[in-house]
C-alpha cells in the first residue's frame, strides 16, 4: 500500500514506515500530524485517484526532527571583467515517519 501526497507544493510517493524529509511544518518532533491532500491511494482494493484530491483520504505522521538541509553555494563569475558574487542556501526540512493510510 503507498500513497502520493502534496505537501509544501511538492509531491511524495509514500508508505507506512517511510522516513521522508518535507518542506517545513510547524510542527514540534513527536508530534502526529495528517495530510489531507492525498492524490492517490493504491491499496489490495486497487487505485484511487482524486480529482485533484482523494476523498476520505488520509495519511498520518509522526514528526521525527526538524532541521536544516546542508549547504548550497552559489557562485556567479564573469570571466575577464574582475567579478565574482558569492552566496549560500540552507532549506529547512521537517522529517516525518508515515504510521498509516486509509481512504
Amino acid at each position: 500500500m503507498y500513497a502520493v501526497i502534496q505537501t509544501g507544493g511538492k509531491q511524495y510517493r509514500v508508505q507506512p514506515g517511510d522516513k521522508v524529509k518535507v518542506e517545513s511544518l510547524d510542527a514540534e518532533a513527536g508530534q502526529e500530524i495528517a495530510f489531507e491532500n492525498v492524490l492517490m491511494i493504491q491499496s489490495d482494493d486497487g487505485i484511487k485517484i482524486g480529482q485533484p484530491f482523494v476523498s476520505g483520504g488520509k495519511v498520518t505522521a509522526t514528526v521525527v526532527a526538524n532541521g536544516r538541509h546542508p549547504k548550497i553555494r552559489i557562485i556567479k563569475f564573469r570571466r575577464r571583467k574582475h567579478h565574482m558574487k558569492q552566496a549560500g542556501h540552507r532549506q529547512n526540512y521537517t522529517e516525518v515517519r508515515i504510521n498509516e493510510i486509509s481512504a
